[in-house]
């Protein structure tokens, strides 16, 4: 175990340095120039040019390039150029409402897939079976953008339940977290009835069976445990799309995670924030796989990571 960890942290050095190239050089291929944008339309060259050597902008791309790269590596992801403030304390203040309201969304769609889906396996052909697909791709299907603001509509504007803005409290986090764990509900509850209608026709489920052993025996000790390996893969990876990919819905409840930095970031050309996020984010994603080839022991001995 301790040698396949430090072979896939190993492996995660030149990804991540792919990552540093790539986006460094996309940002840069954004349309606009920062130093004009906060300079203002008014002002002249000399300004603008002040600018941009304020922002370290005027100096050769390789230069930059090779700057960035070691304050990265040091630990040191520079100044926003919008608020003036360091980067890695920016990017922390709005970690901490992102990881709450995915970590709240992915505990939502775990507890709500695994019934429906287990509930569908168990009733197959069932309309009870049939109610939990259709449900499943409503989920899938709508966009999160119409539902968070149909959610808005309901219960916000005209129950007056919820605020209409999103904030890092229950009431302010309700909502988005419904919106964000509708799409991971009914992937999770289509994988978990997949992948457990494929354990319950395995031989050694009707061995157990015509042993005698009860059906609550069979389903807990000899099915579940083995049908939520594949569902553990896409949990891990809806964990991932909901740290980083919530800036939609964050954008639609003005709730000031991760995702809706990185759109105000992209509108106002903050490079030093935009180069952060999308290294956090591809972090996040590493991390989480690790996580999850780590978990597959736990939930199933069998399992080696020699």
């Amino acid at each position: 175990m301790t040698l396949f960890l430090l072979r896939r942290l190993a492996q995660m050095i030149p990804t991540l340095l792919g990552i540093l190239i790539l986006v460094f050089f996309f940002v840069r291929a954004l349309p606009g120039d920062p130093a004009r944008l906060y300079a203002g339309q008014e002002a002249g060259p000399r300004e603008v040019e002040l600018v941009r050597e304020r922002f370290g902008l005027d100096r050769p791309l390789p230069e930059q390039f090779v700057r960035y790269v070691g304050e990265t590596l040091r630990g040191d992801l520079g100044t926003s150029f919008r608020s003036g403030l360091p980067v890695a304390s920016t990017v922390l203040r709005h970690t901490r409402t992102t990881v709450y309201l995915a970590v709240l969304a992915i505990a939502l769609a775990i507890a709500a897939g695994l019934v429906l889906g287990i509930a569908a396996a168990l009733r197959r052909g069932t309309p009870a079976d049939f109610a939990v697909t259709v449900l499943s791709i409503l989920g899938i299907s709508t966009p999160s953008f119409f539902l968070g603001i149909l959610l808005i509509y309901l219960f916000a504007v005209q129950l007056g339940w919820f605020p209409v803005s999103g904030s890092p409290t229950l009431r302010g986090i309700a909502l988005p977290a419904l919106t964000l764990a509708a799409s991971s509900t009914g992937t999770v509850a289509r994988f978990a009835r997949s992948s457990f209608l494929e354990v319950l026709g395995e031989d050694y489920v009707r061995t157990a069976r015509a042993k005698g052993l009860g059906p609550w025996v069979v389903r807990n000790r000899h099915v579940l445990r083995n049908a939520l390996i594949p569902v553990l893969t896409i949990v891990g990876l809806q964990f991932g799309f909901l740290l980083s990919g919530a800036a939609i819905v964050e954008t639609v409840f003005n709730f000031p995670g991760l995702g809706w930095l990185l759109i105000q970031s992209v509108n106002a050309r903050d490079y030093p924030v935009i180069q952060a996020l999308m290294l956090v984010f591809s972090l996040q994603f590493l991390l989480i796989n690790l996580i999850v080839d780590l978990l597959y022991a736990v939930v199933d001995p069998r399992v080696s990571h020699a």
